[in-house]
């Protein structure tokens, strides 16, 4: 039901003594040495030395051009071996769900200046997470839901699987974990490069959930989609690590159900045959982490955690102190905090304190006793750079310059010399410089965000931030855009957007923050005030206690807040019309926008939901299950927070798109709340989109149509301009 992806995680990470990188998606991809990075330019492979910006072709348009083609492959992404004498080009991509996960790989070795494709005799675009082994000698890689590995000297390619099936399904994921726990990647080389441990995911027992296609020939057909829906048992999952010389599994003997369960995490610990994991169980509010001996299987229990909600999954687990200790994230003291905990569980250390949340780490730079990370202690709709010591004998301190208000983020080297800093905000369009990190300066001033925000012009009508405290208490975060040459002596429509649910920050300090995508025109030109608002439960860095407030009250607590902070605002400001008041959202928003215009009809008159999840207990039972808990023995809060409960109660304005190709929330969705509001005589509006996914995007046309019914609508219905 996201529209985002979890606010609690380690974007990037760099172990300056190890010389390990975890380069963050969409990040910068460093060199090995930290001294440049990588680039795809110009169809040519090149690195880029700092501080000088020092350009050399690696692998140039030629090397890349197969010895029978006449153009070079369009690279999607690549990576090169650590010596940088090899890289995996990946190319011709297709999409699995959300991602472009899978498709072909090609081998460019710089050294011999050859180019060779991997997988041949797999189908085309059908390779996934394609990556060498420690030695560069070999490549694995998923195909239809088998691991192989192939030797790139004979070309022999070996299958370490063989049942693999559209439901058995090893090395990669199911729809529910890829959404849910953002797993796509399920294979890991050992650091020996002698074995690989990998997931196996068994849905044999997951139902389909069939869609249906009208479109695309004379006869509809069904589009099945492997989805467990809230309720319905999870798929089997269990790791293994199968030797690359004899293709033998061994099975690590994880404790517990292996369907009532879940594993969202696996590593190898460095320099071992060690593999740690993460099991959390169904409800997600115990979290075990084990260690397990590669050779034999057996597991060792480490670290436990218990929660009255729920337990997010950890991202990367991090060695220190020669891989005695690693790194470990929990709330379990009331706010987002790094631990470090000895191998064996029994020893741990609060490396940040105090009353803030790590959004996320940047760089921890073991040998200067440091971590650098994503915080922002004062105010919840902004993200700054700190660091602290590793020891957890250090204070907080800001590394972000703050002078520059908003929202920032840091690509840091492995070595911590140099850092790529973007910085953005309501007021302030996206810039971008290179900094010689050490030093906390940029490489030069005329490519400094000092000297680059000079440049721009500020926006004559500013977004105004504002903080609102309802009659309960609740004080929330807001943003407010006015009308162009507003008149505080008249009354303007108020147009309200809404997310709402755990997975999504709506009020945050970024440029477009005020912007409405979906508004085909200027909505402060032709005369509306439009405002967001974060509410409990939405994943802000105000405390656990406040994200983890919407555990089993999703529809209720977040609807109630989003409801009383309006009140409070038509009831301050006299120049909004409570007679015009809009409120819009997408998935998870529009749920909350169904909610409100159903349990609140005093206030809301006009809404306009998209892809929303109008009966809780038909969307996916990771993410629900998670939030409501599992709904056993009663689905009271369920039917509690569904917006087709209150659908009786429409009073105002109604437009409900979905597309009806939507595999994350069905359009089923649609049909349940149609029925209910036609059996109580609720006259709204439907746009529905043949075949379009949960985005509706898909197909010529598709993004405007949909702006144009959206705009249309809200002008009919939430007229513009002063009164």
């Amino acid at each position: 039901m996201k529209l985002t992806k979890l606010f609690i995680a380690i974007t990037a990470v760099a172990l300056i003594s190890t010389g390990i990188v975890k380069a963050q998606r969409g990040g910068i991809n460093w060199t090995k040495d930290g001294s440049g990075y990588y680039q795809n330019l110009g169809g040519e492979i090149v690195t880029i030395t700092l501080p000088k910006n020092e350009r050399k072709t690696i692998i140039s348009r030629q090397l890349l051009t197969p010895a029978n083609g006449s153009s070079p492959i369009a690279v999607r992404s690549f990576q090169l071996n650590d010596a940088g004498t090899k890289a995996l080009i990946y190319t011709n991509t297709k999409r699995v769900w959300r991602q472009d996960s899978r498709g072909d790989y090609w081998v460019a070795d710089i050294a011999n200046n050859t180019l060779k494709q991997i997988g041949k005799g797999k189908p085309s675009s059908s390779l996934m997470f394609a990556k060498f082994s420690p030695d560069a000698t070999k490549v694995a890689y998923v195909s239809e839901h088998n691991v192989y590995v192939e030797d790139l000297t004979t070309g022999d390619i070996k299958a370490l699987t063989t049942d693999g099936t559209s439901r058995m399904i090893n090395g990669t994921f199911d729809w529910v974990y890829e959404e849910e726990f953002n797993c796509l990647d399920g294979f890991r080389w050992s650091p020996d490069g002698k074995f690989i441990a990998y997931w196996q995911i068994d849905a044999t027992k997951i139902k389909n959930f069939l869609m249906i296609n009208n479109t695309d020939s004379i006869y509809s057909f069904n589009v099945p989609v492997e989805y467990p829906k809230v309720g319905q048992d999870p798929s089997a999952c269990k790791v293994g690590v199968v030797d690359i010389a004899t293709a033998k599994t061994n099975w690590l003997a994880i404790p517990g159900d292996n369907i009532q369960h879940y594993i969202p995490r696996m590593d190898w610990i460095p320099n071992t045959n060690e593999v740690i994991l993460q099991q959390l169980n169904r409800e997600q509010n115990e979290s075990k982490l084990f260690i397990a001996n590669a050779t034999t299987g057996s597991v060792t229990e480490i670290y436990k955690e218990n929660d009255k909600a729920w337990i997010d999954a950890q991202d990367d687990f991090v060695w220190l102190n020669s891989n005695k200790e690693f790194i470990y994230q929990t709330e379990k003291d009331g706010y987002t905090h790094l631990y470090r905990i000895s191998r064996d569980g029994k020893k741990e250390t609060l490396i940040t304190k105090g009353n803030y949340d790590v959004i996320g780490v940047n760089l921890i730079d073991e040998k200067n006793n440091t971590v650098y990370f994503m915080a922002s202690p004062t105010n919840a709709t902004q993200k700054y750079l700190y660091k602290t010591k590793l020891d957890g004998k250090g204070k907080l301190e800001m590394v972000t310059p703050s002078i520059l208000p908003g929202t920032h983020s840091y690509s840091i080297s492995p070595n911590g010399l140099y850092a790529r800093h973007s910085y953005n905000s309501s007021v302030v369009a996206p810039i971008t410089e290179w900094m010689n990190f050490t030093a906390n300066q940029p490489l030069s001033m005329d490519g400094s965000i000092t000297t680059q925000l000079a440049k721009q012009t500020p926006p004559k009508n500013k977004v105004e931030f504002f903080k609102v405290t309802t009659e309960d208490g609740v004080e929330m975060d807001g943003w407010m855009k006015k009308p162009d040459n507003f008149d505080p002596t008249k009354k303007y429509p108020v147009v309200f957007y809404v997310y709402g649910e755990p997975a999504s920050q709506t009020a945050a300090d970024v440029w477009g923050a005020g912007s409405n995508r979906l508004y085909a025109g200027d909505m402060a030109k032709d005369g509306y005030i439009y405002i967001s608002m974060d509410n409990r439960g939405a994943p802000v860095p105000k405390g656990k206690e406040w994200r983890k407030a919407i555990y089993k009250n999703i529809g209720i607590i977040n609807i109630r807040d989003q409801a009383m902070a309006t009140k409070k605002l038509l009831s301050t400001y006299s120049f909004m019309d409570k007679d015009r008041v809009a409120v819009h959202g997408w998935s998870g928003g529009g749920s909350s926008t169904l909610n409100l215009l159903f349990q609140y009809p005093e206030i809301y008159k006009t809404g306009i939901a998209v892809a929303a999840v109008a009966n809780q207990l038909t969307y996916d039972n990771i993410y629900q299950e998670r939030y409501m808990g599992t709904p056993f023995p009663s689905t009271e809060v369920y039917v509690k927070g569904s917006p087709i409960t209150y659908a009786k109660n429409l009073v105002g304005n109604l437009l409900y798109i979905h597309g009806t190709g939507d595999d994350n929330v069905h359009y089923q969705n649609a049909e349940m709340l149609i029925n209910e509001l036609v059996k109580n005589k609720k006259v709204f509006q439907l746009m529905s989109y043949p075949n379009r996914t949960h985005g509706i995007y898909e197909g010529a046309g598709t993004s405007e149509h949909l702006a144009l019914t959206y705009t249309k609508f809200l002008k009919e219905n939430c007229p513009p301009g002063a009164r």
